[in-house]
């Protein structure tokens, strides 16, 4: 195994390890815990962790998660070892793609672009979010995706959405 491999496996055991420490706080404090990144930054670190929610995450929500995960990272000192990080505390941009059923119930009457395993992209507004699909609105069609089906999810930013 080269170097690079051992430094990938160590890294995504360590990103592994901090989504375990991280996730019971973010959790009791209602949100879900969509992603934890730990990237270099000069001789600190960067940790981003991503939370969201249905309706939307707020700045309060962001605060009180912020103070809950530092409180939780400074108990565990192992986590993060001896290296200085920042700590940011955010919600998902607009790219995130789509890759879990409360991603396409939380983006109800958003325009997507989906590109499926098999055959060409399709975009639609998104009317309806099941456990297993999602029924899609394209150009007055309803057309009914099945979330195993996609290979890519992403919502299409709208700057001059005409309301219905």
């Amino acid at each position: 195994m080269s170097s690079r491999q051992s430094n990938r496996l160590a890294t995504t055991a360590n990103r592994d390890r901090l989504v375990d420490t991280l996730r019971p706080a973010v959790e009791g404090a209602g949100l879900d815990l969509e992603d934890v990144e730990v990237t270099p930054a000069g001789r600190r670190r960067l940790v981003r962790v991503v939370v969201d929610k249905d309706g939307g995450v707020t700045l309060d929500d962001i605060a009180d998660t912020t103070r809950l995960v530092s409180q939780r990272l400074d108990e565990d000192e192992d986590v993060m070892g001896e290296t200085s990080y920042t700590l940011e505390v955010t919600s998902p941009g607009t790219d995130r793609p789509l890759t879990a059923e409360r991603h396409w119930r939380r983006n109800l009457g958003r325009l997507v672009k989906v590109t499926p395993h098999d055959g060409d992209p399709v975009t639609g507004r998104i009317v309806e979010a099941g456990d297993a699909s999602a029924r899609l609105d394209v150009d007055g069609t309803p057309q009914d995706v099945a979330y195993a089906d996609v290979r890519k999810a992403r919502i299409e930013v709208e700057f001059n959405r005409k309301e219905a």
